[in-house]
């Protein structure tokens, strides 16, 4: 006897189908919430055709990701996406199981957080540039958190073998899907306290620890704070940002990401291309596509470190969810570039 679920997989998968006919090109994220699902919600319907379910320890699995050669990692969130072409070069984990974080350094530079992965995927697609293969890993809500495709000269043995070595026992298994519960957050603090502790910093890294300590939402932290701090600029500046450092040939750096994880861009940009509201960087090796839609408020951000003054664009969207930031590209004992303290300063 047919179960509801499965009446439902079945009614959802046929929905996608006649969503495809009349939007061929239409990305799976914006088909999923064409349809109100999630993205590994609408993806799961296609276990037993070109998507097998994964399990396992994360960790593990990401390490092993070093044996697959040059890969694509994309990270993003509702605003932002990140794409890096490289090999996982170094991957240093910290904690237990399942709390543990990644250090990833090299071409591909991420912060990740494998307490938020909650379901794996390895997906093989025919496309009319041959077969595309990737694992997709997605949060407790179904929401992606990173994706990781193999490139030309990739090991397609490694991904099989981890595709085999990785497999859930149960592919029909019912997935379940919940949204995070939302923090709450304090609605006033003793400013003089924060402001006094905010000057204090020695390292950017405190600014975390300065939140959790006030119960106080980023960008609360940002609006409450003394100008001298942190002031609102146009909302579109990332366009400034971007273009006057490719021309300028400045390196820079870009975090965008969500729960997961965090990927980061170290470097310089050069083909900055405006296509509509999307704002792109479109290098050999490295692509960013911002969606200007979507940023409700921008903000320039200084912080104290022992190295001088640290400066930052910040960019929110409309639920104060931050979108993407950029820095000067720098390093621990050494002072943030001068040009890049002037262009931020030119923002308003």
């Amino acid at each position: 006897m047919e179960t509801a679920l499965h009446h439902s997989t079945q009614e959802l998968s046929m929905a996608w189908e006649e969503l495809k006919k009349t939007q061929p090109q239409l990305r799976i994220r914006d088909a999923a919430k064409h349809l109100g699902v999630s993205e590994a919600e609408l993806l799961s319907t296609t276990i037993g055709e070109h998507t097998i379910r994964l399990t396992g320890n994360w960790a593990e699995l990401l390490v092993a990701c070093k044996g697959l050669g040059k890969v694509m990692s994309l990270t993003r969130n509702e605003g932002c996406v990140l794409e890096h072409k490289g090999n996982f070069q170094k991957i240093d984990l910290q904690g237990e199981a399942p709390h543990q974080v990644a250090t990833v350094i090299g071409p591909i530079e991420q912060r990740v957080f494998f307490s938020a992965w909650k379901y794996g995927f390895a997906v093989v697609n025919e496309t009319p540039r041959g077969t595309m293969r990737s694992f997709q890993f997605f949060d407790k809500s179904g929401e992606a958190i990173m994706k990781i495709y193999l490139q030309e000269k990739s090991n397609v043995e490694v991904f099989e073998s981890l595709v085999s070595q990785y497999r859930h026992p149960d592919q029909a298994e019912p997935l379940s899907f919940v949204p995070f519960e939302k923090p709450e957050y304090a609605k006033e603090i003793d400013m003089d306290a924060f402001t006094k502790d905010w000057e204090n910093m020695k390292d950017t890294h405190e600014f975390f620890g300065m939140l959790r300590k006030y119960k106080v939402h980023r960008l609360d932290a940002v609006k409450w704070i003394d100008d001298k701090w942190a002031r609102q600029v146009d909302r579109l500046s990332a366009r400034k940002i971007v273009e006057t450092a490719s021309a300028q040939q400045m390196p820079i750096m870009i975090f965008a990401g969500n729960k997961g994880n965090i990927q980061i861009h170290q470097g310089k940009v050069r083909t900055i291309r405006q296509m509509g509201n999307w704002l792109n960087v479109m290098d050999p090796d490295f692509n960013m596509h911002l969606n200007e839609d979507v940023i409700a408020s921008a903000f320039v951000v200084h912080k104290n470190t022992e190295d001088g003054l640290v400066s930052s664009l910040e960019l929110f969207d409309q639920d104060g969810e931050m979108i993407a930031q950029f820095f000067g590209l720098r390093k621990p004992g050494i002072p943030q570039l001068a040009a890049w303290k002037e262009l931020i300063d030119t923002l308003s």
